[in-house]
C-alpha cells in the first residue's frame, strides 16, 4: 500500500528563516512544531519529507555540508518530541549562478517531490505540501498534492500574490497548529 506524506518547505515553515541558514546553532523551530509533527506522525502515520530550494550553495554563501548540518539539527530538535523528518531533498541551484539544466529541481518544479514519491512509494493525491511561499504552493499544485499555505515566514505576502494570480491553496493556515487541524478534518472526511 502506498504511503501518505506531508511535504514541507523548511525555512519559514518549520523553522525561522534568517536567510541562507547555514549555522545549526541558529536553527529555531516555530513554536509547536515538534509537538504538532509528533502528533501528526502518531495519529496518522505520515511520512515527513522536506523539499527546499537552497540556492545559497550556488551563490557560494552555503556549502552542502552546512545545509546538511542544519537538516541534522532540525531532526535533533524534533527528536525531543519523538519525531523526525524522514528525508530532506533540496535543490542547490539558481538560474543566475548555475547551468540552466541544473535548475530543473528548483521549486515550483515538482521534480524533487516526484523523486521522493518514487523513493518512498507515496500516493501524491492523498498527500500534502505545506509551505510559506508562492513556489511552495505551485510546487504542490504541479505535483498534484493538497496544498497548505502557512502564514509564517513569507506566508502573508505569498497569499496576497497567489490571490492576485487567482491561485488558491487547498487551505490557508495561521501556523503549524492549524495544519494539524486541517489534516485531521481531511483524514476524517469532516470538512
Amino acid at each position: 500500500m502506498a504511503n501518505v506524506a506531508i511535504f514541507f518547505d523548511r525555512d519559514g515553515t518549520l523553522n525561522e528563516d534568517p536567510g541562507y541558514l547555514g549555522n545549526p546553532d541558529q536553527v529555531k523551530l516555530f513554536p509547536g512544531t515538534g509537538e504538532i509533527l509528533s502528533q501528526l506522525k502518531k495519529t496518522f502515520n505520515l511520512l515527513f519529507i522536506v523539499i527546499s530550494n537552497q540556492s545559497g550553495i550556488a551563490r557560494g554563501i552555503l556549502t552542502k555540508a552546512m545545509v546538511d548540518a542544519v537538516n541534522l539539527k532540525i531532526n535533533q530538535l524534533l527528536s525531543v518530541y519523538d519525531t523526525a523528518i524522514d528525508a530532506f531533498y533540496y535543490c542547490p541551484s539558481h538560474p543566475d549562478f548555475s547551468d540552466v539544466n541544473d535548475c530543473s529541481c528548483r521549486k515550483p518544479s515538482p521534480e524533487l517531490v516526484f523523486k521522493a514519491a518514487e523513493d518512498f512509494n507515496i500516493n501524491l493525491s492523498k498527500s500534502y505540501f505545506v509551505g510559506d511561499t508562492v513556489s511552495d504552493i505551485l510546487c504542490g499544485v504541479n505535483a498534484g498534492l493538497k496544498t497548505i499555505l502557512v502564514k509564517t515566514g513569507f506566508g502573508k505576502e505569498s497569499f496576497s500574490i497567489l490571490k492576485k494570480q487567482n491561485i488558491f491553496p487547498t487551505f490557508v493556515a495561521e501556523n503549524i497548529n492549524d495544519v494539524f487541524t486541517f489534516i485531521q478534518k481531511d483524514f476524517s472526511g469532516d470538512k
